[in-house]
């Protein structure tokens, strides 16, 4: 997060991806294939990511991912991490509601001027 000067909070936003979504998609796939075609699981990703010019470090985290979703290995799978993410911001923003709203009750408590 970042607070500005004004001291309102707001998100940073993610850095634009270096790769396009389909050279991904691609990349994972290849992966699959020459794993199942060698039979082997080791090299696949080093020799797909020289192939395509991709680091082979972001290819390995793209077929770690692919293998979450896919329910290959445990781990949280990308529509939950939307998901999250999704709750996280609801209850920060409720949490900012909350607040605002305890305010105004305790500052009402507090004024010394009857009610209207």
């Amino acid at each position: 997060m970042i607070l500005p000067a004004k001291g309102r909070i707001t998100q940073k936003m993610p850095a634009p991806s270096k790769y396009p979504d389909e050279l991904r998609e691609r990349a994972v796939r290849m992966v699959f294939e020459t794993r199942e075609r060698t039979g082997e699981p080791k090299g696949a990703i080093a020799r797909v990511a020289d192939q395509l010019g991709v680091h082979s470090e972001a290819l390995r985290g793209w077929v770690r991912q692919a293998e979450i979703d896919d329910r290959q290995q445990p781990g949280t799978s990308t529509a939950d991490a939307q998901r999250i993410a999704e709750l996280e911001r609801e209850v920060r923003e409720l949490r900012r509601v909350n607040d605002i709203l305890k305010g105004r009750f305790f500052a009402r408590e507090l004024d010394p001027r009857p009610p209207r």
